[in-house]
């Protein structure tokens, strides 16, 4: 049986997952950032957040 959970929670889920495999040695943000609109079933507008996210604390 699965969980159903409110779509806020999958992004702040997506976003604590991404940073934590971000700080790991050689991790390419592309690829984690595809890995989790996959893993927490993201949608476009939300993938995209998570790249604008991302890309804004990189600076």
């Amino acid at each position: 049986m699965t969980t159903v959970m409110p779509q806020s929670e999958l992004m702040r889920n997506a976003v604590a997952w991404v940073n934590e495999h971000l700080a790991q040695p050689g991790s390419s943000l592309k690829k984690l950032l595809d890995e989790a609109g996959m893993r927490f079933n993201l949608g476009p507008k939300e993938q995209e957040f998570l790249r604008g996210f991302f890309s804004k604390s990189d600076k």
